[in-house]
């Protein structure tokens, strides 16, 4: 087992007093008679946002979402269910109220786990812990001034930074067992200039994960 995929289920179902080993119980509940295919998505999202418009903080948020997606498949027809809490009784009914597409049909199996060794693409630091709130505040204006000090004509300056961290695991009755950490950040700058009387805006932005 991967260290991204210990880490990831610990830090989404640990809490809930859940382990990798609980699922499959879960899908052989959720696969039962008339389904076809079933899986479980959990994911845990952080975001954060910073937006400066004229030298003077706009905007400051600051989020925090998690919980698990059910979907069972029954031919042509497809049951969903959601679930904040991610534990053995939210697991066990948000199952049932996806399963409930189907009544008829063959037993659902769930084979043995394996997760495929996959090379990590990205960082599992935090990228919202990089700088504290008042070190992305003062890099905000910081960025205000130096647009300001390009040209003359500049007349208004807004700057944004936002940042998320996902991390997600998916099991599904067949086997499949994954686990992955998404960072974001992104950077814009939108200034509005005058010449003539006249104002146009316009405006650069960059990502990366």
């Amino acid at each position: 087992m991967s260290n991204m995929l210990v880490s990831v289920s610990e830090h989404l179902l640990g809490p809930g007093g859940l382990t990798i080993e609980h699922l499959p119980a879960v899908l052989a509940d959720l696969a039962g008679p008339g389904i076809d295919a079933a899986d479980l998505y959990f994911q845990s999202q952080v975001s954060e946002t910073w937006a400066l418009e004229d030298g003077i903080v706009k905007e400051g948020s600051f989020n925090l979402d998690q919980g698990v997606g059910v979907r069972a498949q029954s031919g042509e027809k497809t049951g969903f269910a959601y679930s904040n809490a991610i534990t053995a009784d939210a697991l066990s009914q948000a199952a049932r109220a996806a399963r409930s597409i189907a009544r008829a049909g063959q037993n659902g199996r769930v084979q043995a786990f394996s997760s495929p060794l996959v090379k990590p693409l990205y960082a599992q630091d935090n990228p919202l812990d990089v700088l504290g709130r008042a070190e992305k505040v003062e890099l905000l204006k910081r960025i205000d001034v130096a647009t300001r000090a390009l040209d003359s004509r500049i007349k208004q300056v807004s700057v944004s930074l936002a940042g998320v961290w996902d991390r997600i695991l998916v099991a599904a009755n067949d086997g499949s067992l994954g686990a992955d950490i998404r960072p974001l950040v992104r950077f814009n700058v939108s200034v509005i200039v005058e010449q003539n009387g006249r104002r146009e805006r316009g405006s650069h932005g960059g990502g990366g994960r």
